[in-house]
């Protein structure tokens, strides 16, 4: 599988809109509260090939949201959904390199667009229950009985052509909430269907139940804690895990004038993606323990070091420390087929070798 390298930004802005035009016309309902003034925490996304830096692509994806800060969406475009502010995004940054462009207007829900104006459209929820699994070896802390913030990103891929919006987020919730109040405050060993409630096999039993209420439902993503979980599309299973670590570096490359090239810091956020078929009896892929314990010598290298002292790796740029950890880890954890490295919130890398490309926002 050949390697595709993506760079990443993010940034924010804060504006005000009404999701209707000026004729009163709506994609939404005469009821819906989006169609009265109110305001959001916006999060625009771009994701490109063959960027200079990083940190170029943050400066110019912050460039093109700036007019939109502390400002009335509505002035700048006739119907401000989450699908139209990419598409007038996309078209500021003018970049040739771009795969995605995407908005985020709350925590929980945004819509991420490509060049042939196909919808990644993305909702989040929670629910809290307890578990245990039955089938671990003795002494497992997993087979004890406890419990989690379950979250569950319900993602929805679909062509536009040309439409304001794709699947509406409240469809996705209407589609939900049968299964949240099945779920909540219930334990899962319980419910038909998860007697072994891993996160794989959520994931399934979730798709299985949704997938004819939202034929466009593309994966089921089911976050078991904050850095591990799974991804289930109806045929592939895909798991994560988070990894953090504190270091410092030098670029010695940048230019003569770039503050990176004194020597800095970064807390970067490191998100492994494995993909293996599922264990019948386990109900996993692979336990997430192992995945922690296989890549601990690599992690003790990064976390609290200067990577510029890293043997094998010759500048620490996020694309070349990403592809480093690629080439140490891949012994110990050949399931390994997607590795996003992030050094500030939303802005890093994604190198991918790996065929299947949920979109998980972070």
């Amino acid at each position: 599988m050949n390697e595709t390298l993506f760079y990443v930004a993010a940034a924010p802005f804060e504006a005000a809109c009404r999701v209707e035009n000026a004729l009163g016309q709506s994609p939404l309902s005469a009821a819906h509260p989006a169609r009265r003034l109110h305001g959001h925490s916006f999060l625009a996304k771009v994701r490109a090939i063959g960027t200079s830096s990083v940190e170029a692509l943050r400066q110019q994806l912050a460039h093109s949201v700036a007019p939109l800060d502390y400002n009335d969406l509505n002035q700048f475009l006739p119907m401000p959904t989450d699908e139209n502010l990419a598409r007038w995004i996309r078209a500021r940054l003018a970049l040739p390199s771009v795969a995605s462009v995407g908005v985020q207007s709350t925590l929980h829900q945004g819509a991420d667009l490509d060049l042939a104006d196909n919808a990644h459209i993305w909702r989040r929820f929670r629910f809290e229950a307890a578990h245990r699994l039955p089938n671990v070896a003795p002494g497992h802390q997993c087979g004890r009985m406890h419990g989690h913030g379950f979250e569950v990103i319900l993602h929805a891929n679909q062509n536009l052509q040309a439409q304001d919006m794709g699947v509406d987020f409240d469809r996705i919730k209407a589609v939900w909430q049968p299964l949240h109040d099945q779920l909540h405050h219930h334990c899962l060993n319980d419910i038909q269907g998860l007697d072994n409630p891993t996160s794989e096999t959520l994931a399934a039993w979730l798709w299985e139940r949704l997938k004819p209420e939202l034929d466009a439902l593309s994966w089921v993503s089911v976050y078991e804690t904050v850095t591990a979980g799974s991804h289930y599309d109806g045929q592939h299973y895909r798991i994560w895990k988070d990894q953090r670590f504190e270091s410092a570096l030098t670029l010695t490359r940048a230019d003569s004038s770039d503050s990176v090239r004194r020597l800095h810091g970064h807390s970067y956020l490191l998100r492994l993606h494995l993909t293996a078929p599922l264990d019948t009896v386990m109900g996993w892929t692979i336990d997430y323990g192992d995945v922690k314990t296989q890549f601990k010598p690599i992690y003790q290298q990064l976390d609290h070091h200067n990577l510029n002292d890293l043997t094998g790796l010759d500048e620490p740029d996020p694309a070349s420390v990403a592809r480093w950890i690629r080439a140490q880890a891949t012994a110990g954890l050949p399931q390994l087929d997607r590795i996003d490295l992030y050094e500030t919130p939303g802005c890093g890398v994604v190198l991918s070798w790996g065929a299947h490309e949920p979109g998980l926002p972070v």
